[in-house]
């Protein structure tokens, strides 16, 4: 288990669950041509790294399993996966695990 925090925080973000906290990387400013975009015409990035994870699904049985991510992973998601947070000016994804697409490595 782990939990978000920025260096000088005090809150700690910790996911209840199934749930992981995943910060977007930043979207692109240009273009391949060189267009330089605003802020508005830029779409959220899908993807993040996975920066704090739940201790895991509850099964039938009372047990929990244990998450296939881990701190550190970059992961794609769907656009509208999530529910956004923000602490300390810095937006984090709080979402299900199951929410996640794929791992790039």
């Amino acid at each position: 288990m782990a939990t978000a925090t920025k260096k000088q925080s005090k809150i700690r973000l910790q996911p209840m669950g199934d749930r992981i906290v995943v910060k977007r990387v930043e979207s692109e400013e240009t273009t391949a041509g060189g267009i330089v975009l605003p802020d508005s015409a830029r779409e959220k990035p899908a993807r993040g790294t996975v920066v704090a994870i739940g201790s895991g699904r509850l099964l039938d049985d009372g047990s929990r399993a244990a998450s296939q991510l881990s701190n550190g992973d970059v992961v794609l998601f769907s656009s509208y996966a999530g529910e956004q947070v923000e602490i300390d000016d810095v937006e984090y994804l709080l979402m299900r695990e199951d929410d996640v697409l794929a791992v790039i490595e």
